[in-house]
């Protein structure tokens, strides 16, 4: 059997092994314009890229298979992922792509692909390029291959479209704010974009030289950002991750605001005004059970989804719902984004902070996470271990343990042989009970032999 060029988010691996090697990821390209060209007229794709080392390669091999198949092909150089999807639907493309592997270290690369309406490929497309890799038969004619154009103002077209989420009538002067764009994406329109709105802007992360990427910095890293918070004596830390799709935001005082809290900001925010469509937040099995408890007392839903953010950005469509995201702080908004933009959830945080006049360790707190237990048991195979009736019968003798006031979650790990296993409430010394008997009876079922690991 074919090994699966996608994965859980796009293509992704080591720069230079498969499949991220230039044959491949040429294959990929072409398999990518059979299969999305759909009439005679002249098809175009859009390609974007973090600063990897790795783009450069990964950027002509793509250029290369599009254009061998009668694609045209415009280039935006270092972006970030959300601006490739907003340039998608402006310039009318039919395809757009972002080369990158987000908060990864720069060894690695990724192929994310957006469809013509700036939303991410579906499973049912990404099979069917699959399907269509190592034809290849309708090769161009020499007078029809495709031609290649570099936007030159791919950065200030997408630095126009952030400040129009930002409320008119509100500027950021006398503010100031670090912005960390961890060597990436965002390393020129992060700045750019909050001193255009009025900041004094400190700048960390942005003199990218193809290596740094994510190094001692960004989103994963924070430590850099709290440091230089603290330091200039700032009133806001914006930590962006590779590909500015992410964010953690730091407050005046050195404490991260990770996303559970930002996405209840906006969320309240958006509902105050009449905004927040279906009056309900969409979020992963992941987010903190007090978000979902204080969310309650001011009449929004929580609606979860399985981790990912494309599977939130699926329930949105479905639903109809405004606001959704991750933890992790990846957090789509429709009313602007198709995917996360970490850049206008900071501009939607600064908004709130503008409009209350109150500093950011004040507004940006908007309730108290429960504590939580994690442990995790390694498990193998974890195909068809939680359906097991013991496995079932404790977690939901657990989850009553705790008399609506906390969660039990039991969930497969999606990339290793492990069961995580979290329990939420009030009390800790309950959680530590209940997690331990839930991860004994998950290795009594799987393979007694095997180590648990917390």
């Amino acid at each position: 059997m074919r090994d699966k060029f996608f994965g859980t988010d796009g293509v992704r691996g080591c720069a230079n092994s498969w499949p991220m090697t230039p044959e491949a990821v040429l294959q990929l390209g072409r398999a990518a314009a059979r299969h999305l060209t759909r009439s005679r007229h002249a098809h175009t794709v859009l390609i974007g890229k973090d600063t990897r080392l790795s783009g450069y390669m990964v950027e002509s091999a793509l250029v290369a298979g599009f254009t061998s198949a009668g694609m045209n092909v415009l280039l935006t150089g270092p972006l970030p992922t959300p601006a490739i999807g907003m340039l998608t639907r402006s310039l009318r493309a039919d395809l757009g792509v972002m080369i990158s592997a987000s908060h990864n270290p720069f060894h690695y690369n990724g192929i994310k692909f957006f469809t013509a309406d700036g939303y991410k490929l579906l499973d049912e497309q990404e099979t069917a390029i699959e399907a269509a890799i190592g034809y290849c038969g309708d090769l161009a004619k020499p007078s029809q291959i495709g031609h290649v154009r570099r936007i030159e103002d791919a950065g200030e077209r997408y630095i126009e479209f952030a400040k129009r989420t930002f409320p008119r009538g509100l500027q950021l002067d006398g503010l100031r704010i670090v912005v960390d764009a961890a060597h990436g994406a965002a390393h020129r329109v992060g700045p750019d974009l909050i001193r255009e709105l009025g900041a004094e802007v400190i700048r960390i992360g942005t003199e990218p030289n193809g290596v740094n990427i994510n190094a001692g910095c960004g989103s994963t890293v924070p430590q850099a950002c709290i440091e230089a918070v603290v330091s200039h004596g700032a009133d806001l830390g914006i930590s962006l991750d590779g590909d500015a799709d992410r964010v953690h935001l730091i407050d005046e005082k050195g404490r991260i605001v990770d996303g559970d809290q930002l996405m209840c900001v906006i969320a309240e925010r958006a509902h105050a005004s009449g905004r927040l469509a279906r009056n309900t937040l969409v979020t992963t099995v992941m987010s903190n059970f007090g978000l979902e408890h204080h969310l309650a007392g001011q009449g929004i839903a929580l609606l979860r989804t399985k981790v990912g953010d494309r599977y939130v950005v699926e329930a949105m469509r479905q639903t109809g719902c405004s606001v959704g995201g991750e933890q992790s702080g990846h957090i789509i908004l429709s009313d602007f984004s198709t995917t996360g933009d970490g850049l206008i959830v900071a501009l939607q945080a600064l908004a709130a902070i503008r409009e209350a006049d109150r500093p950011a360790s004040e507004v940006l707190s908007r309730f108290t996470p429960l504590p939580q237990i994690t442990r995790n048991v390694a498990a193998q195979p974890v195909a068809g271990l939680l359906d097991r009736p013991a496995v079932t019968a404790v977690i939901e003798r657990m989850t009553g343990r705790l008399s609506g006031m906390g969660r039990v979650l039991v969930r497969p790990s999606a990339t290793e042989p492990l069961v995580r296993v979290i329990a939420e409430g009030e009390d800790s010394d309950l959680l530590s009970e209940i997690a331990e008997e839930i991860v004994h009876v998950l290795s009594a079922e799987s393979c007694p032999e095997l180590s648990r690991t917390a």
